[in-house]
């Protein structure tokens, strides 16, 4: 049960990181939109309902971790784990060139690590950090291959049912997520019983100094009971719209959540930018503290950064 829920974890993306809820060293310190500070946007004749429609039926983020494979990138890398006072004990740096020319290459060039990251056995002490080598490494050559179904229905037992999990958390948030023990409706932000619980609002911005955005917020009310607000596991949900073609640039997420079972406290992002004609990752982070009853308390945060994207025109 513990992979299974780290998985979920680190695997609920989402966008525009510049709050910081876990006070403690944040490696993201790239700032890539700015709220535009009076501007009228009801004359748009945008409501609620166009954004989160648009949200829930939306296939472009999985498209663009596609199309990664029909480029040669550099990612650079960053892991970052802390003790109960959060300060920093382990580090992690990869810098690392994804060669799609031809067959898929992975190639290292730059490996550093500081601290206690590694268990005798030579795996990571944390199932954390575990967790996003597999998510944000694997990832590039296995799970989003060309033509993969988005539902899911293919064999392979237990580990493809947690790659179905995954693609839902990351492709189509405000779904439920089935298998999750206290979790999977949790996360129906859109539905009709939980909208009672959030406000819904937009604004206008600018994404990377040039590219007018919405900014579509999801957050819980201020106004509910403290216990009420105990039991709502995503506490923020923020998607960016691209203005000139309602395309989704990012996405931002805070979570918080509390039971016998397991305690956690996460904020993650995924941010996109244009190449050519299509749309890619370029941003990945998550900052989250975690635990379960007779596990070690596990606190980490990421930060992942792609750059010299290269289409290589035989894929």
């Amino acid at each position: 049960m513990k992979k299974i829920f780290l998985f979920f974890l680190l695997t609920f993306c989402v966008f525009v990181g510049y709050t910081q809820e876990i006070s403690r060293f944040n490696p993201d310190t790239l700032k890539t939109i700015t709220l535009d500070s009076a501007v009228n946007i009801k004359a748009e004749r945008l409501n609620v309902e166009t954004f989160i429609n648009k949200i829930i039926n939306d296939t472009s983020f999985y498209q663009s971790f596609r199309d990664m494979k029909r480029y040669t990138f550099i990612a650079e890398n960053r892991i970052y784990t802390y003790d109960k006072k959060n300060k920093v004990n382990g580090r992690i740096y990869r810098k690392i060139r994804h060669n799609n020319s031809g067959p898929y290459k992975l190639e290292y060039l730059v490996k550093q690590d500081t601290g206690k990251m590694y268990k005798k056995n030579g795996k990571y002490q944390l199932y954390t950090v575990e967790m996003f080598d597999y998510i944000f490494m694997n990832a590039y050559s296995t799970d989003f291959v060309k033509n993969a179904p988005m539902d899911g229905k293919k064999g392979g037992g237990t580990n493809e049912s947690y790659k179905d999990k995954l693609k839902t958390l990351i492709f189509n948030p405000g779904r439920p997520v089935k298998g999750i023990p206290f979790i999977g409706s949790k996360t129906e932000i859109f539905s009709a019983n939980m909208r009672q619980y959030y406000d819904y609002g937009f604004t206008s911005a600018t994404y990377l100094d040039s590219i007018p955005v919405y900014r579509f917020k999801v957050s819980v009310k201020p106004d509910l009971s403290s216990w009420t607000k105990d039991g709502i596991m995503i506490k923020e949900l923020v998607t960016i719209f691209d203005k000139r073609n309602f395309n989704i640039l990012g996405r931002y997420v805070d979570m918080k959540y509390s039971n016998m079972l397991f305690d956690f406290d996460v904020q993650m992002n995924i941010e996109m930018g244009y190449f050519g004609e299509d749309k890619l990752p370029t941003k990945i982070t998550y900052q989250g503290n975690w635990n379960v009853p007779f596990k070690k308390e596990e606190r980490a945060s990421f930060l992942v950064l792609h750059k010299d994207y290269h289409l290589e025109k035989q894929k």
